[in-house]
């Protein structure tokens, strides 16, 4: 197995992206990219290795759940059984709480040269949870694409929302300030103080969440509106234009002259722009992650979607149901493409 002095499990290699992940929480690490400049670059925040990941509180890029996002209040009803779950978050559930899938040690069930396939089996009842979940994350490095697919079965009915919470910085330090972001998405979701969505979704127009052409990202976290001003930035999901396997999003770091497309099959995207980076931890490198030093693109469904829709979709379409029955499959696919700047 080819696996670095800190413990990451490499695949891919130059002139292509080479990606590092830590067993714990199935980590990205390190994502090495030749940038459109010619000079290779790690493109994403990552820790020293998988006690830094264990002990942290950034989920600094840990495949995060049972449900990433918020659930309000540790509650939800499935099937008419309410299940209480650990609140970690200004009293609410946040990304499967704080013993989640970020925190477990994940067995790695095939790996070669271009591709790593890592598993976690959750227990029923784990974190509340209902049913015994089996996930399996597959990550694979394609020509210039590194791909990322989450699966998960269950035995009995449960709720499931999982994604990646990678940071990156395709500049490969420094902030995200001169980034520029497209995101496919006339809708977003506001929230309250605490996060946790205040009704339905609301159109982008006038705000600073119309990232429908490509916006810096200094301006956005800084704009003069109370949801970024609530946020300390972006900390919102954006309901995604059109349906199924599509480019959504799309980054541009013009110092290096470096796009990411971010393709995805979910209804929406969870935009963080790494507002809660306080200095307190430190990457593999020695150096602190401050506030704005990645951004996190998260596809997944919406948060605190079990207590806003039903398990078929009749209550509100808007908020697809995070039901998983047994026999069925969860799939989250993203994909993320990186080219050169004109």
């Amino acid at each position: 197995m080819n696996q670095t002095p800190l413990g990451a499990i490499v695949i891919g290699r130059a002139p292509g992206p080479e990606l590092h992940v830590l067993p714990v929480g199935a980590t990205v690490q390190r994502l090495l990219v030749t940038c459109g400049d010619g000079v290779r670059r790690d493109l994403v925040l990552g820790l020293a290795d998988g006690d830094a990941v264990r002990s942290g509180t950034d989920y600094v890029g840990s495949i995060v759940g049972r449900y990433a996002n918020r659930i309000a209040h540790g509650r939800f009803v499935l099937d008419g059984a309410q299940h209480e779950l650990p609140v970690n978050d200004r009293g609410h559930h946040l990304h499967g709480g704080p013993d989640g899938f970020h925190t477990r040690t994940w067995d790695v069930v095939e790996h070669t040269a271009d591709e790593l396939a890592l598993e976690l089996v959750s227990p029923d009842g784990d974190a509340g949870y209902p049913g015994q979940l089996t996930v399996r994350a597959t990550y694979r490095v394609e020509g210039d694409i590194v791909h990322l697919d989450i699966a998960a079965t269950t035995t009995a009915p449960t709720i499931v929302n999982l994604t990646s919470h990678a940071y990156f910085n395709l500049h490969g330090a420094g902030t995200i300030d001169d980034h520029r972001l497209r995101v496919d998405a006339s809708r977003y979701t506001p929230v309250d103080e605490e996060s946790i969505p205040t009704g339905g979704h609301a159109r982008v127009e006038g705000t600073p969440f119309d990232l429908r052409a490509p916006t810096r990202l200094g301006d956005v976290v800084r704009a003069d509106h109370p949801q970024v001003r609530d946020s300390r930035g972006i900390d919102h999901n954006l309901v995604l234009d059109g349906t199924g396997w599509r480019t959504v999003a799309v980054l541009d770091g013009p110092i290096t002259r470096t796009r990411m497309e971010l393709w995805s099959n979910q209804p929406g995207l969870q935009v963080y722009t790494g507002n809660f980076l306080a200095g307190t931890a430190t990457d593999h490198a020695g150096r602190m992650l401050r506030q704005g030093d990645g951004l996190c693109l998260e596809p997944q469904l919406a948060p605190d979607a079990p207590n806003r829709g039903s398990a078929d979709g009749t209550m509100d379409p808007d908020w697809p149901s995070a039901v998983l029955r047994p026999g069925e499959t969860y799939v989250n696919r993203m994909a993320w493409l990186f080219s050169s700047l004109a």
